[in-house]
């Protein structure tokens, strides 16, 4: 990722933190947006359809997708939320190549379903962590003794986080959140690491 992007989100989200308040009823009902960011692919030894992918790389790439969800409020001060997300990646591939072997995973795009709490440290600042699945699709490419092989390949697992979200107006939040995810199996690594700005509309 650009080194400038990332204090440009930050600076989004703290502009938006900085304009004039919003009723709390911000965080009820359902809601969509866009975010954008950072992120990490830190992949080692990888199991795919087509083979074992030997990796063992990292690599920093940008982000950007869609979301959407539903807040209640059980209790007062209290926020429960249900989201989905796609994401795309930009540029993230990961490829390890020697003499005689290769190791290359190149996500496509992933989507994730999750749940958010949190609760509102003012009437307009929603703190909240969160946890659910993922799943990524990528190209898979794979040369060792059996010969090169490419093919697509789906990775999932969990992933954990927390952020905070601002309401601006009655319709309009912009939050940021960190991300880890956690794509591989026993004896694997796929890891993840994203911050994300978004904004969001509230229905």
């Amino acid at each position: 990722m650009k080194p400038y992007l990332l204090p440009i989100s930050f600076a989004l989200v703290a502009s938006l933190a900085a304009a004039n308040p919003a009723a709390a009823q911000t965080f009820e009902g359902p809601y969509v947006g866009a975010q954008a960011g950072w992120n990490q692919n830190k992949l080692g030894t990888v199991e795919s359809d087509i083979g074992t992918a030997q990796v063992d790389r990292s690599r920093d790439a940008a982000t950007a997708g869609i979301f959407a969800g539903y807040n209640i409020q059980p209790a007062n001060g209290i926020v429960v939320s249900a989201e989905g997300a796609v994401n795309f990646g930009f540029d993230d591939g990961v490829t390890r190549s020697q003499k005689d072997a290769m190791g290359s995973i190149n996500p496509e795009y992933g989507f994730d379903l999750g749940v958010r709490a949190g609760y509102l440290v003012t009437p307009n600042t929603l703190v909240y962590a969160r946890g659910g699945y993922e799943n990524i699709r990528a190209s898979v490419r794979v040369l060792d003794l059996e010969g090169p092989r490419s093919g697509k390949d789906n990775f999932d697992g969990w992933t954990i986080g927390g952020g905070v979200e601002r309401a601006v107006t009655d319709r309009i939040s912009g939050r940021i959140e960190y991300r880890y995810s956690d794509l591989g199996g026993s004896g694997t690594k796929f890891e993840r690491h994203q911050v994300l700005a978004g904004v969001a509309y509230h229905f």
